[in-house]
């Protein structure tokens, strides 16, 4: 067994030094370069970038956290905290310990001396990951179905607490990256919508109720990390792709600021206490070792004060990822799991010690670190660790991969509460009304005969936990794939669930849960007085495969050989319903138009109350007032967009141009003038609607100011010997294989650092170590930016009248046209769920913001608004606009 750490000095990491050091980038160029391929002058997108091999601009030093505003009291504890610690203590604080060596997917070196236990990072975003008697919520696409505040903070809450009585000190989540910029993107389903304003509602929300627990977030991930297929060389590899790297995402500045970071802003702004940084590159520099993406935009101008923690693996070197801002690495490996290596630890210390990671810089990542702690958490004394991610057994191996310490690991817990009750409210809140033929729904369960269909209503009959991360397609679709998921307490299917409500009501219930039986379907069909069929389509993370789909979906049509089943029900039966569960749009234009079905609904992925969700919505419990988070078209080259599925750049780095700016989704569809089969924001319900008295008040604010100011001096914490004998493996100390320690062997520092060119390098990018004050952007000045960004400027309002006979909930949306000839038609820029009672009417109120009328100037590196007409529209969608009027 190896101790030595090899690999973290600048020389080690030469090409990530050349791709974010030495490149002076064009990411914020105001003028074209109209020599290059597809360039397109009345497309704004190419007009500042997108391009191929575009780089990014070097941005240095990193900034040092301040303690802004709500953070003041967070920084003055972790202050007192990091000034006892020594250099080992506070390296302990930035390197996890290595795959599977530690109960958590993440976990810290401790502070014995202290009584300081190690942090437990644990996925996933949407409950705690790989344990047991937890519970599986909503995924975040049908959070956003709700477009309801409070359904995003309280769900983010329960998981807080279910994180909490774990032990875990940060979930992995919420996710607002990938965004959705394509369809078929196979994690989209993780985050909330490809709307900035959607997400970075529900994305802030979820910090503060995941927070409110006492549970730290990481909002992930950052940035344009938006497919699966080819974001790491090792995960390409599996699949017989040979790439240098992870793709590049090249973006523009002015869709970099008014698209991808927009809802990273708002999560700043709720306080979000550790952001994730991607796979990917952007503009090819690595995203967690972009000093422009971390130094200058996160930290920078959105006066981000937590820390930055890589994705598992994410991080690609030592030196350069320090200085360009990367504060914690995941889970301590370097370049593969369970390496021994790690380009922090030892190498870390190596670093400080010899001077390329100043003394401040550690300071700062401790700081960082700890004040996200104090931020959320009050005592440094917390319960211990009560779970092991790496097996339910009760008794095992504390240190899993290598088999030593063992002892009991698994408690098991049950921290589930009463959280059903939540989850089954938030997937019938979720469950979107797409078609309703002379009010067929809500059924009444007293039928002559119930008919359902599909695979997708029945159960996995190997169990529903039995595909590791639920990487299959088995049954109904209560959970996708990946890092994402969590293990099902229970998963209650459609078929259960209606059967329940059909026999208790005095009805007959039939069905048939195999698609591919299409006699035995057709002739339970043609008895039917109503036949409802299941239909789904999955997605997921890159290392696992199913059916085909390397996480992202090759198509947007139906699993398990879903059509030929509607199809069959459907010509045979005169009343079908039509539900769906979807990790996003589906083809359902052939649907919607088929005169045999009579109701459709999207149920997106609902977690393990799934059936009694649905249950709900199908038979009038709950009323549908979910309206769709994304837009349905009807042929997938309609987005625009598409999903990279095949290296374009030979055995490089595979570059995605994201030359349609901000164009994506209904954005695309307006610009293009396209009819959608259901455009973003539709959704039906058992009672109508009617808009009226538009008003719109101009509130009294002062002119926007541009920030200006410097920051103070970057602090020293403690006093620390730059002795390397200070720094050695305590005597007699014994040592767990392959764990990351932050000691030395030696203290010749270059056998210690096991660098074969350790001392050969010359060159340390201009301003890293520099610790003098330093100017504050002028678009930044607070967490999440400018203070003024937040102003109201308008107050818009309508009256929502419940004009038919039944309670219900609309969700009145507000959009504007900033009016520039190369802005969207319309944005959201604001909604609010509103519950009705019949004949009665209720007022839609939404403040219009600043910045939701500003663009970004790529020559000031700042907002401001463009002198043209501000249209603001009220309605039920992105297309049906029942109320106009303009901004004064």
């Amino acid at each position: 067994m190896r101790f030595i750490i090899q690999t973290v000095l600048l020389a080690a990491a030469g090409i990530a030094l050349a791709q974010d050091f030495s490149k002076e980038g064009n990411f914020g160029a105001p003028f074209p370069d109209t020599t290059y391929p597809g360039f397109d002058s009345t497309n704004p997108s190419t007009i500042a970038g997108s391009r191929t091999n575009q780089t990014s601009p070097p941005k240095y030093p990193s900034p040092w956290g301040t303690g802004y505003g709500e953070w003041a009291a967070a920084y003055a504890k972790a202050r007192a905290f990091v000034s006892q610690l020594t250099l080992e203590e506070k390296v302990n604080l930035t390197t996890g310990t290595g795959w599977e060596l530690d109960r958590c997917v993440g976990q810290t070196g401790s502070i014995p001396r202290l009584a300081f236990r190690a942090l437990c990072l644990q996925d996933s975003p949407v409950g705690v990951r790989d344990t047991d008697f937890n519970s599986v919520f909503p995924a975040g696409v049908n959070v956003a179905a709700t477009w309801d505040t409070g359904v995003a903070f309280a769900r983010g809450q329960a998981m807080g607490q279910e994180h909490r009585g774990k032990g875990v000190d940060m979930q992995l989540g919420p996710v607002a990256g990938p965004l959705g910029r394509v369809p078929e993107g196979g994690r989209n389903w993780e985050g909330f919508s490809p709307d900035p304003v959607l997400t970075g509602v529900m994305f802030a929300q979820s910090i503060q109720g995941i927070q409110s627990a006492g549970v730290m977030t990481s909002a992930k991930h950052y940035i344009a990390y938006e497919q699966e297929h080819f974001r790491l060389k090792a995960d390409s590899a599996g699949y017989g792709f040979t790439i240098s790297d992870g793709y590049s995402s090249n973006i523009d500045d002015v869709t970099m600021h008014e698209l991808y970071l927009w809802p990273f802003a708002d999560g700043v702004r709720a306080g979000a206490t550790s952001v994730m940084c991607s796979y990917n590159n952007v503009n090819n520099s690595q995203a967690c070792q972009n000093s422009y993406m971390m130094n200058y935009l996160l930290k920078g101008e959105l006066g981000f004060q937590g820390f930055v923690v890589s994705d598992w693996l994410g991080t690609m070197s030592g030196v350069s990822s320090i200085l360009a801002g990367l504060d914690m690495t995941m889970p301590g490996d370097s370049n593969a799991y369970d390496s021994g290596d790690s380009f922090f630890g030892a190498n870390l210390t190596v670093a400080v010690l010899n001077g390329t990671v100043p003394m401040w810089r550690i300071d700062d990542m401790a700081m960082r670190i700890m004040a996200g702690f104090f931020f959320v958490e009050t005592n440094t004394t917390r319960g211990p660790i009560n779970f092991s991610s790496w097996t339910l057994d009760t008794d095992g191996p504390e240190h899993y991969y290598v088999g030593q310490g063992y002892t009991q690991i698994n408690d098991h817990v049950n921290v589930v509460g009463n959280h059903g009750s939540l989850i089954r409210s938030i997937g019938a809140r979720s469950t979107v009304l797409l078609k309703n033929v002379n009010n067929t729904l809500p059924l009444t369960g007293k039928e002559q005969l119930t008919a359902v269909f599909g695979n997708d209503a029945g159960p996995n009959v190997n169990g529903p936990n039995s595909c590791s991360d639920r990487g299959c397609d088995l049954g109904t679709l209560g959970m996708a794939w990946g890092s994402g998921s969590a293990n099902f307490p229970y998963l209650v299917t459609p078929d259960t669930a209606i059967q329940n409500t059909v026999l208790s009501a005095g009805g007959a219930y039939e069905s048939v849960l195999d698609n591919q039986q299409l006699a035995s379907i057709g002739a339970l069909a043609r008895r039917a007085s109503v036949s409802i069929i299941f239909a789904n389509a999955d997605s997921g993370e890159f290392y696992i495969q199913v059916d085909g789909n390397l996480g992202d979906r090759n198509n947007l049509t139906f699993w398990q050989g879903a059509d030929t089943a509607i199809s069959t029900v459907a010509s045979n039966c005169s009343n079908t319903v039509l539900v769906v569960h979807s990790v996003g749009p589906v083809m359902l234009e052939q649907y919607k138009r088929h005169p045999n079905i009579t109701a459709i609904l999207w149920a997106g992925v609902p977690g393990q109350e799934s059936g009694n969700s649905i249950a709900d919505v199908l038979y009038g419990h709950i009323n549908p007032g979910a309206k769709l988070p994304f837009t349905v078209g009807s042929n997938r080259s309609e987005y625009g967009t598409d999903v990279l599925y095949t290296p374009n750049n030979g055995a490089l780095v595979p570059q995605l141009d994201f030359e349609e700016g901000v164009f994506i989704d209904y954005r695309a569809f307006d610009r293009r003038n396209i009819t959608p089969t259901y455009e973003f924001g539709f959704g039906m319900s058992y009672t109508s609607f009617n808009y009226s008295n538009l008003r719109i008040t101009k509130l009294n604010v002062s002119d926007y100011v541009p920030f200006s100011g410097y920051t103070p001096q970057a602090p020293v914490y403690g006093n620390m010997s730059l002795n390397a004998s200070d720094h050695l493996f305590p005597a007699n100390f014994s040592r767990v294989p392959l764990y990351q320690y932050p000691w030395l062997n030696t203290t010749d520092l270059a056998r210690a650092s096991a660098d074969p060119q350790y001392g050969s390098w010359s060159f340390v990018p201009e301003g890293a170590l520099d610790q003098s004050a330093q100017p504050i952007p002028p678009a930044g000045g607070a967490p999440g930016g400018n203070p003024m960004l937040y102003d109201a400027l308008y107050r818009v309002q309508a009256t929502i009248t419940n004009t038919g006979s039944v309670a219900g909930e609309e969700v009145p949306q507000l959009y504007i046209s900033r009016g520039g000839p190369y802005d969207p038609v319309r944005e959201l820029r604001g909604f609010e769920r509103l519950s009705i009672q019949p004949n009665t009417s209720a007022t839609f109120s939404v403040d219009v913001l600043r910045r939701d009328i500003m663009s970004w100037d790529t020559v000031a590196q700042n907002w401001y608004v463009q002198n043209t007409t501000k249209t603001a529209w009220v309605g039920s969608s992105s297309r049906d606009l029942r109320l106009q009027g303009v901004l004064p």
